[in-house]
């Protein structure tokens, strides 16, 4: 992705690519996201690993980036024998969306600071006007 917003304007971009735009996640992190999404159940790091068809590891990384950034949840199931697992869901999309709204309104609140701190520092004071007599 360019780093130019009137770049990134121009560039034809998917919802998904609000992913990488507003917190920094990778194309893989796209793809578990997906394939969380997709699942009719929760899945483990093993089941999005072969998802995805990437090691465990790899997978791994990518579904704690996704749980950093609140787009999935973690969930523990334990065995009745003694011992545990995780599985991770996809966040409710509408707390996704007002989690970015709000990333965005405080966004656009910096940027207006900026561009008139920029204004401030670089406006040429008006010529004096010379004064006429009578």
């Amino acid at each position: 992705m360019s780093d130019s917003m009137s770049e990134q304007l121009r560039q034809d971009m998917a919802c998904e690519g609000l992913l990488r735009c507003f917190h920094g996640l990778t194309k893989l992190d796209e793809e578990c996201f997906l394939a969380l999404v997709e699942a009719d159940e929760p899945l483990t790091v093993d089941e999005v690993a072969d998802a995805v068809d990437r090691e465990r590891s790899t997978a791994y990384r990518a579904v704690q980036r996704l749980l950093q950034t609140g787009f999935v949840g973690k969930d523990q199931v334990n065995y009745d024998e003694g011992g545990y697992y995780h599985v991770y869901s996809p966040t409710d999309p509408s707390q996704i969306a007002d989690d970015m709204r709000r990333l965005l309104n405080d966004w656009y609140a910096k940027m207006g600071q900026l561009i008139q701190a920029f204004e401030d520092k670089y406006e040429q004071p008006e010529p004096a006007s010379p004064a006429v007599e009578s």
